[in-house]
């Protein structure tokens, strides 16, 4: 275990003998099925659950030679900004002492921040991979939906969700893909890569000469002030190495954070309908009816903010409410992705702050679920157009807390990404 809490479990899990992760230890993220090894969500409900088999990330870090270290610790079901909703204890950011590490892949960005493993795998629903690497000033990749098999992935919100890498540098992330990236028989959402054109590690050369992107300023507004000359200080740099760049709009983004809760709550509503004590989670005991113990197990088994979820996707999906609420959550969906590709019609990559604030103050927000809702301004509108993103370390503040700098790509355009992360990481 770690003093900064990063691991809810640290059994070791041996890999093959050789291999392009050989020597290297991999963290998975608590919600990623492995064999054998307790695999717990962040939750009381599934705290002593042991997956009979592992995810195909898994079975592909296993192959590639990779140790993995040990699960780690992660907002409850993904659920939250700041990995404070675990069952198993907040953690610590080791970059910004009393800080949050963000959410909800914290744990993972934690022990790669603080050197206890070399890689981790977290997974990002509306940002929980870039946000927690943004705040704890490491690299963390967001692929193109489709890209990475979800097969053993404890769902949350299937339609938004992927797995990517997090490290301490844009290379090492790259050498993650690529050994997780692909087509999966059991995943059929699934594919390769339209065009191939090497390994994704080959793109991280730093070589930004003639590159165009594109600063939604909608990004911009309301964000920290230092946040804002940091980013632009980022973007200065990457001038000078040769990149241009230029304002856009994408106007729909006012929208997006709402269309992201109603669409995320919604689907968890459903995924997590399953945890009842009965086919999935603890039991909530054997007096009383059935609905008695249902209403048990998930009273006892779901911390707050997961309640809070459930309770708004299930009414966002009552009868009389589905066209007034997720329908429109739908469109305006579509807005986004509108948005987002006639961007980048005329950018190669898209910037902007990862995170509009810097990490805050543990338990600052958890008194206050909107404030939290909306540090994911910049991140959520990525997964609504499934399109691939990177956060990478921009600098920091004046009181040294990291600042993170994100790059939109078009689809599968995970080497634009990593190509102009480099030049920064």
């Amino acid at each position: 275990m770690t003093a900064y809490n990063g691991y809810v479990t640290d059994e070791t899990i041996e890999g093959a003998d050789d291999g392009p992760l050989a020597g290297k230890t991999v963290a998975v993220k608590d919600n990623i099925s492995t064999e054998g090894v307790r695999t717990t969500c962040g939750s009381a409900m599934l705290s002593d659950y042991v997956p009979p088999y592992d995810a195909t990330v898994v079975e592909r870090l296993k192959d590639a030679g990779a140790t993995i270290p040990g699960k780690t610790n992660m907002d409850e079901f993904g659920m939250g900004t700041t990995t404070e909703t675990s069952a198993f204890g907040a953690v610590e950011n080791p970059a910004a002492e009393g800080r949050v590490p963000g959410g909800s892949s914290g744990g993972s960005a934690a022990v790669v921040a603080a050197g206890d493993a070399d890689l981790a795998l977290g997974s990002d629903t509306g940002g929980s991979i870039r946000c927690p690497a943004a705040f704890c000033g490491v690299v963390g990749i967001k692929p193109t939906y489709g890209l990475v098999s979800r097969y053993g992935l404890i769902a949350y919100a299937n339609s938004l969700e992927q797995i990517g890498p997090i490290a301490p540098s844009v290379e090492g992330a790259a050498e993650l893909l690529d050994v997780i990236a692909g087509a999966d028989e059991h995943d059929a959402t699934t594919q390769e890569a339209p065009e191939s054109d090497g390994p994704y590690a080959a793109a991280a050369d730093g070589d930004v000469d003639g590159l165009s992107i594109g600063v939604p300023t909608e990004l911009l507004d309301g964000a920290d002030e230092e946040v804002v000359e940091t980013f632009w200080d980022a973007m200065d740099d990457l001038e000078a190495q040769g990149a241009s760049y230029h304002e856009v709009d994408l106007p729909s983004v006012e929208h997006a954070v709402e269309a992201y809760y109603v669409i995320a709550m919604s689907e968890a509503s459903s995924n997590l309908a399953r945890f009842d004590g009965v086919r999935y989670g603890q039991s909530g005991g054997y007096d009383g009816n059935w609905n008695e113990s249902f209403a048990n197990a998930r009273e006892e088994g779901f911390g707050e903010e997961v309640k809070r979820r459930v309770l708004l996707g299930t009414y966002a999906l009552s009868a009389g409410y589905h066209d007034k609420y997720y329908k429109k959550a739908q469109d305006a969906r579509a807005w986004v992705k509108q948005d987002f590709d006639e961007a980048l019609d005329d950018a190669d990559v898209l910037a902007s702050p990862t995170m509009p604030v810097p990490p805050m103050q543990r338990g600052e927000s958890l008194d206050d679920p909107l404030t939290m809702y909306l540090a994911d301004a910049n991140t959520t509108p990525v997964n609504l157009a499934n399109l691939p993103a990177i956060s990478v370390p921009a600098g920091e503040t004046d009181d040294g807390l990291p600042v993170g700098l994100q790059l939109v790509g078009p689809a599968f355009g995970e080497r634009e990404i990593i190509r102009a992360g480099s030049a920064l990481a």
